[in-house]
């Protein structure tokens, strides 16, 4: 049975720990909507596909419009994540991802190329390009300070990062604030990243923008390294005079998960669905790629203009779709009680600006590391980094399945795999079981494939079908 104080002790829970008004509203918002048994789901038989949206490989965008567009364009990086599913304990853009294209054997972190392409953009177009970062209470300092070697990154005052907000987990039992003595941390959780808006309402970005002359704004995940400053498609949004535009990629055999844009029957507006809004009989329609050929990369723009009015209108409370994501207090501990973390989705605003669009993209625009298979194909030949920071894929991603056991967690990845990663340009996938350590310059060939208890590939082997 809920309890009728939860709400009460969230809210002053939320108070006394400097949490922002708007960020305790919504909250608040989405609390009423959970006690009354909302569960967010968006059934199929509600919406219908969305297919015909326009092609960045075939806009005809002037040089000189993509110029004007983009001198106009912030950066905004989503960097709350700790990156806690490859355990680690910081900022996951901080993870050392690639060498250095000069060649003197630099590792360089998600961070480190972010700003790389940013400066390359800037240097090539001439625009200002501000670049900030949205924070988590546990992501801020070691960013802040891994910031701190790229003096140039800063403009026209504007602050490199502002701080996203944080909320109570929630007893299923009666949702309310979970204590929890072990680590108090463990006691707060993310809001999900539709959090951008109350923390953009309460940082005041957004004005700050405009009022330093700037008119768009692209966010993106700081995982995401194709996410790259891009004057064509600046130049097609500022044209079509949407206030609020998606990015989207067609659908691989890679893509079993995420969110994607949907038509409401009922209005005719576009709207989004999380993976976790989709009723378990619906899952099989919603993965169908002849159905819903495309998904969110979660590469979003915004008409800074159109998105402060919208924040000053609601005071930052958007009315998002609630997404209800039931856990263990302690991630790692399964025996922990269980509890309820409310979250929202910042794509899920397209159904908030009338208007609002979207946009295919390549799919080199989108290369997130969510897992150490991410990781190592990322850190194989199968990409190149350019001396402009772009991540230039050299041959087709091949499917990686490394097994968890062993290589779910940076350091077991990272001790298998310390001579480097394999080559994977002819690989078209690559599965391992048991526990095997590579040494230097393997090859990946073909299905390629690893099994039984395991032990070390040696340097220069081919692993192909059949192992080595």
């Amino acid at each position: 049975m809920t309890d009728p104080t939860g709400l009460e002790q969230a809210r002053t829970k939320m108070t006394q720990a400097g949490v922002a008004p708007a960020a305790i509203e919504t909250f608040t918002r989405f609390y009423h909507l959970l006690e009354s048994g909302e569960t967010g789901l968006i059934r199929e038989t509600d919406i219908d596909p969305l297919v015909d949206i326009p092609n960045r490989a075939e806009l005809a965008i002037s040089d000189d419009d993509a110029a004007a567009a983009l001198a106009q364009t912030a950066m905004l990086k989503l960097n709350g994540g700790l990156g806690t599913s490859m355990g680690m304990d910081q900022a996951k853009s901080l993870l050392p991802v690639r060498e250095a294209p000069d060649g003197a054997g630099e590792l360089l972190t998600f961070l480190d190329i972010i700003v790389g392409q940013v400066r390359a953009a800037r240097q090539a177009t001439g625009a200002r390009l501000p670049l900030l970062f949205m924070n988590s209470f546990r992501t801020r300092e070691d960013t802040l300070a891994a910031l701190e070697r790229h003096t140039d990154i800063a403009v026209d005052g504007l602050p490199v990062d502002f701080l996203q907000n944080r909320e109570p987990k929630l007893l299923a039992s009666d949702l309310t604030p979970v204590t929890w003595e072990k680590d108090p941390d463990l006691e707060w959780c993310p809001p999900g990243h539709g959090d951008l808006y109350p923390a953009l309402h309460a940082s005041g970005v957004v004005v700050a923008l405009l009022e330093a002359g700037f008119r768009y704004m692209c966010v993106s995940n700081s995982d995401n390294l194709g996410a790259t400053p891009d004057a064509t498609i600046a130049g097609w949004f500022a044209a079509s005079g949407a206030p609020y535009a998606a990015e989207l990629c067609r659908k691989t055999p890679a893509d079993v998960k995420g969110g994607q844009l949907v038509v409401r029957k009922a209005d005719g507006r576009i709207v989004q669905r999380e993976t976790a809004q989709t009723h378990p009989d619906d899952v099989a329609a919603s993965l169908d790629a002849t159905r819903h050929p495309f998904f969110h990369t979660n590469n979003l723009w915004f008409d800074l203009q159109a998105l402060a009015d919208e924040l000053e209108r609601t005071g930052g409370v958007l009315e998002l779709p609630l997404i209800r994501n039931d856990k263990t207090v302690d991630p790692s501990d399964g025996s922990s009680p269980e509890v309820v973390q409310i979250e929202s989705a910042m794509g899920a605003a397209v159904a908030v600006f009338e208007g609002a669009t979207a946009i295919e993209v390549e799919r080199s625009r989108f290369l997130p590391v969510k897992t150490t298979n991410d990781l190592l194909v990322l850190r194989s030949d199968v990409y190149t980094l350019t001396e402009d920071y772009l991540l230039e894929a050299q041959a087709p991603a091949p499917l990686v399945d490394l097994d968890k056991a062993h290589y779910k967690l940076i350091d077991g990845f990272t001790r298998r795999f310390a001579a480097g990663a394999p080559s994977l340009r002819d690989a078209d996938s690559l599965t391992v079981r048991g526990d095997w350590t590579f040494g230097s310059d393997v090859r990946a060939e073909g299905k390629a494939s690893l099994a039984g208890e395991g032990g070390t590939v040696p340097d220069g082997a081919t692993v192909g079908a059949e192992g080595f």
